[in-house]
C-alpha cells in the first residue's frame, strides 16, 4: 500500500494535463513515485552517512537524484 495519497497524485495528473483519470492509474502512479522516492531516499541516507551525518539534507537528494 502507498504512503502517498491518491488525491494528490490524481490532481499532479491533471495538472500535467490529463482530463479525467482513472483511479487506478492514480494507484499505478503513486505506487512508482514511491518506488522512486524510496531510491532516492536510501541514496541521500548513504550519503548523508558517508559525509559522517546522521541528518539527510536537501543537498543529499539532490546529489541522489543526478
Amino acid at each position: 500500500m502507498s504512503e502517498l495519497p491518491i488525491a494528490a497524485v490524481d490532481r499532479i495528473i491533471r495538472k500535467a494535463g490529463a482530463q479525467r483519470v482513472s483511479e487506478s492509474a492514480a494507484r499505478e502512479l503513486s505506487e512508482m513515485l514511491e518506488e522512486h522516492a524510496l531510491e532516492l531516499a536510501s541514496e541521500a541516507a548513504e550519503l548523508a552517512e558517508h559525509a559522517g551525518r546522521k541528518t539527510v539534507r536537501d543537498s543529499d537528494i539532490r546529489l541522489a537524484a543526478k
